[in-house]
């Protein structure tokens, strides 16, 4: 390669690392393999090498990709936390050694290394003042990071107190287990959430939450695997680190293999290797470090990584097999995703028998067909995919496969709508849903039965009580009160709740049904214009897409919704139970902005938007979104923004949150 066309594939791989270094420190999102990543950056470094003209500071071979996230505050690192230099083969390691070992002879110190696992999550510093946490920060740049001690402290196995009261900076690893990873995963799946691409963004993204609420929720852990700074004790090795550590109290690496020598380093490579699978956390290597701390110094490090060791990454595995079926599951809000069932097969050590297919458009684009023969890896060590079929390999008795049209769990229709890749269930008394349906129906916006919340739901589910929505009003004292220990005062304030709620207005019943693209908004429109639940179930589509805010695409979901045996049965049995059916109008109440349109911007003092909006709309007013001529008022609040510039724009009178609260009281 000449110089002209280095430069330019040097200053192409420089952005290209920047990118991805980006979506994987920053954004814990990552578009590429951690394998692509690393090709990427060896091809980077080798050209560095080759034309040293062209080498920077600024390159991602001499410093850590990570950046202070927005919203945290900045940890200045006393002891940088560097990254390592990458290798793949035995070779290279060899070289490794080679240079450790002039070393040794230059400054007369023994040799041994340290093999540990290199764990797939995110690198975190821990800082204790006379034992106690008080500072828990994540790598960042390596001599930037941020701070996350409210978040590290919800990590179950991080000591809050040491068993001695040392002032002592440890660095660990942060993690999430394969089998808790793959659990948070199978609940996206159910929940139509995008998963995880692997176990290491799934725990850089729960560390790095601004709440810790959040971070709690989620199963972190913690192996530590290294002293930063200490006072009062000195070390001569890092394994006699490592057992101390141990004995302070802190959650050490379990794999931690002293060798004396490289042929022992490389079996020992070998043996993680091939028990990397039964390790209850994922990796995506093995470091190797200098034992001797003393050697250590001596050797040194670069800006971004140390001379004294090196992490050695296992190619990632990739397998054929068969699709022997494509079954199909409901998720809880009622998306059908396929799922491939494969012959049984070995990959990175764990047999893997079936894998997502996402959806019905991924089936197409790789012509995917029921007897195919395809490739098959575990995207980030851990979530089977296929990668590729192998067309050549058809024998013509492969089967297209067709996504169903009724549900595989109810038998209600599964539709998809134009602009969706998703297709759904449209049954209201889907079991698959039943769980998402309740809460829905319980919520505030919905029926409101204050004290029925998301586990005290999945507690009658689980218990046979609830089988469908309507049996929340077949709910009794007794199988109420047996969910507590002497329950029998939430028993009867969950009873009253219940009963409250048959008198609820038309729109939040509803509301509460779930209609799909009805909202609480347009189910109030739905209750003003048609009074009844009955004259609602027989409405028209063109009678709906008459209404304001009712759009073609809602029109046709609310009347197919209201055609569906399931609507019909649960309407029934709702009636039975005495809820009401009927708007009825609040004839004291002053209808003083009908006809008039509202725009909220900005922050009010006394109101959020929505009570503000629900004000309004009690009052005959509607809200709206967008500023337009048709716009009788924009009211305006603290830091209010283009919406108030339109409004001038257009000579739409603009209010005050005082002026506002005087229309409404006069």
């Amino acid at each position: 390669m000449n110089k002209k066309d280095a430069e330019k594939r040097i200053i192409e791989l420089r952005n290209l690392v920047e990118y991805h270094a980006k979506k994987y420190y920053d954004d814990d999102n990552p578009e590429i393999s951690d394998f692509e990543y690393d090709m990427l950056m060896v091809e980077l470094r080798n050209l560095e090498k080759e034309f040293p003209e062209f080498s920077s500071n600024d390159s991602l071979t001499q410093k850590v990709g990570g950046h202070v996230k927005k919203g945290f505050k900045e940890v200045v690192h006393e002891v940088p936390l560097q990254s390592l230099q990458d290798i793949f083969s035995f070779d290279e390691l060899i070289e490794f050694d080679k240079r450790i070992k002039k070393s040794e002879e230059e400054f007369g110190k023994a040799t041994n290394y340290v093999v540990e696992t290199k764990i797939d999550g995110l690198s975190a510093a821990l800082k204790y003042k006379n034992g106690i946490l008080v500072e828990g920060a994540t790598r960042g740049n390596g001599i930037v990071g941020e701070d996350v001690t409210e978040n590290i402290k919800t990590i179950k196995t991080v000591p809050q107190k040491l068993k001695e009261p040392l002032n002592i900076t440890v660095r660990g690893e942060v993690f999430i287990s394969k089998a808790d990873f793959e659990k948070m995963n199978e609940e996206r799946v159910l929940d139509e959430k995008t998963l995880f691409a692997n176990a290491r963004n799934a725990a850089a993204g729960s560390l790095r939450q601004l709440d810790s609420n959040i971070t709690a929720t989620r199963p972190l852990d913690i192996y530590i695997f290294n002293v930063q700074k200490i006072e009062g004790k000195d070390f001569n090795s890092h394994y006699e680190e490592l057992v101390f550590l141990e004995n302070l109290g802190f959650n050490v690496n379990p794999v931690k293999i002293l060798c004396k020598n490289i042929e022992e380093v490389i079996n020992a490579i070998k043996k993680i290797g091939e028990e990397r699978e039964s390790l209850s956390f994922g990796i995506d290597g093995a470091v190797v470090k200098v034992d001797n701390l003393s050697l250590r110094e001596n050797l040194g490090s670069t800006a971004k990584t140390p001379r004294w060791a090196i992490a050695y990454k296992y190619p990632p595995e990739r397998k054929e097999t068969v699709v022997k079926d494509i079954i199909c599951q409901v998720g809880r809000t009622g998306v059908i995703t396929p799922m491939a069932i494969l012959e049984p097969v070995a990959v990175a050590g764990s047999t893997i028998s079936k894998t997502t297919l996402h959806n019905e458009d991924f089936i197409k684009e790789k012509d995917l067909r029921i007897g195919d023969t395809v490739v098959i890896q575990k995207a980030g060590d851990v979530i089977p995919e296929i990668v590729e079929v192998k067309k050549e390999k058809r024998t013509g008795d492969e089967k297209i496969f067709e996504m169903p049209t009724l549900c595989p769990v109810c038998g209600a229709p599964a539709i998809r709508e134009e602009g969706e890749a998703a297709i759904r269930c449209m049954g209201i008394e889907c079991p698959a849903k039943l769980l998402r349906n309740i809460i829905h129906f319980v919520s505030k916006e919905g029926m409101d039965i204050d004290g029925l919340g998301e586990n005290l739901v999945e507690q009658f589910i689980n218990k046979g009580f609830l089988k469908n929505i309507a049996d929340i009003y077949d709910l009794t004292f007794e199988q109420i009160s047996s969910l507590k220990k002497n329950g029998t005062k939430f028993a009867t304030n969950l009873i009253n709740a219940i009963e409250e709620s048959k008198s609820r207005p038309l729109h939040q019943l509803i509301t509460a049904l779930g209609i799909r693209h009805v909202g609480s908004k347009s189910a109030k429109t739905l209750a003003k214009n048609f009074k009844t639940m009955e004259n609602l179930q027989n409405a028209t589509i063109e009678q709906l897409s008459l209404l304001e805010d009712v759009g073609e695409i809602m029109a046709v979901s609310i009347y197919e919704f209201f055609k569906e045996n399931q609507t019909l049965d649960l309407l029934s049995r709702l009636k039975s139970a005495n809820i009401n059916m009927e708007e009825k109008e609040d004839e004291n109440v002053n209808q003083k902005f009908v006809g008039m349109t509202f725009v909220l911007t900005g922050s009010l003092e006394n109101y959020t938007r929505e009570e503000a909006s629900e004000i309004i709309e009690k009052l005959g007013g509607k809200t709206s979104s967008s500023v337009s001529k048709k716009t009788t008022y924009v009211l305006a609040g603290e830091e209010a923004g283009s919406k108030l510039t339109k409004a001038r724009d257009l000579g739409v009178t603009i209010i005050s949150e005082k002026e506002f609260e005087e229309m409404v009281n006069n």
